[in-house]
């Protein structure tokens, strides 16, 4: 190589660098615009098939999960699993008492089986993930030991920034200890990536595999990371949503996931919508807009 070709293929790399760089500060100024007039503490955290498409706004921000924590929950249930600890085919019995109980809580186990059953392990992890089932969430903290197990679980797969102190009876008895369930943004999108790239660590394939069809599946929040992509999308989500206190605050909306994309490639996406003060659908439409930002920066360049 001629010292003249080597100065323009250094040329055209430090230029396709450059461009690269600014494409990625098009999208992180997409997002602060979208967030510039919102009354509302939002983390976000994105990351691309290239590395160098990692992107994050408040990422470090230690944020409420609400909800979320059942994708973490399940990662811990199916560990036991394939320890020999569970089975998926196993029963698990739901008295009606136990129905009764959260009655006040969201729960489409309840409406299915309001008398109480002996409901398949598997069927409780379908309902807690992609139906956000509390009742299911809670028997499933019951049934591997606890919250404090599944964090230390997490912090052991190199989850650091994360704290799960209540279960969900528990956290919607009191407002303020929904912040004692918290991660960060940056975090939420390392246990997405671990879980999906780095699997074989984690879960059997089975395992994996089944977790992954049921994030597929996923029912609630069709307004957040879905709301403005293609219809027939393929996205692996976890939601999570406080509601609204006396004074109009909503302590977290959130959605984190992984979006597939045309060319086979994909994108991992966390946003924590929290402290808000706006109205539900304009937090929704936070989560949206810039989950359309991002897909547009992954489809368009």
């Amino acid at each position: 190589m001629t010292k003249k070709t080597f100065r323009l293929a250094l040329l055209f790399l430090l230029g396709f660098h450059l461009a690269q760089a600014q494409s990625i500060d098009v999208l992180r100024q997409g997002i602060h615009r979208v967030l510039q007039d919102k009354s509302a503490t939002v983390g976000v955290a994105i990351k691309g098939p290239n590395p160098k498409d990692t992107i994050s706004v408040n990422g470090n921000m230690q944020l409420p999960m609400q909800s979320v924590f059942k994708f973490h929950l399940a990662l811990a249930v199916l560990h036991q699993v394939d320890q020999g600890k569970l089975d998926v085919k196993e029963s698990i019995p739901i008295s009606k008492e136990t129905m009764d109980t959260y009655g006040h809580l969201w729960s489409p186990l309840r409406k299915k089986y309001p008398d109480g059953a002996k409901v398949p392990l598997a069927e409780v992890i379908q309902y807690t993930v992609a139906l956000s089932d509390n009742v299911g969430c809670d028997l499933l903290f019951e049934r591997i030991g606890g919250t404090e197990w599944v964090q230390s679980y997490l912090h052991g797969i190199g989850i650091k920034d994360i704290a799960i102190k209540h279960v969900e009876l528990a956290m919607q008895a009191q407002w303020d200890r929904q912040y004692e369930n918290w991660t960060t943004a940056k975090a939420a999108n390392q246990v997405l990536q671990s879980f999906f790239e780095n699997h074989n660590a984690m879960l059997s394939t089975q395992s994996h595999d089944f977790l992954l069809d049921v994030l597929k599946g996923t029912k609630t929040g069709k307004k957040s990371i879905r709301g403005l992509l293609p219809e027939n999308l393929v996205v692996a989500h976890k939601t999570g949503h406080s509601g609204k206190n006396d004074a109009g605050l909503t302590g977290a909306v959130n959605d984190i996931g992984i979006v597939f994309l045309p060319d086979g490639s994909h994108f991992y996406i966390s946003v924590l919508v929290s402290n808000s003060m706006e109205s539900d659908e304009t937090n929704q439409r936070i989560i949206a807009e810039i989950a359309k930002l991002t897909w547009d920066y992954f489809t368009e360049r």
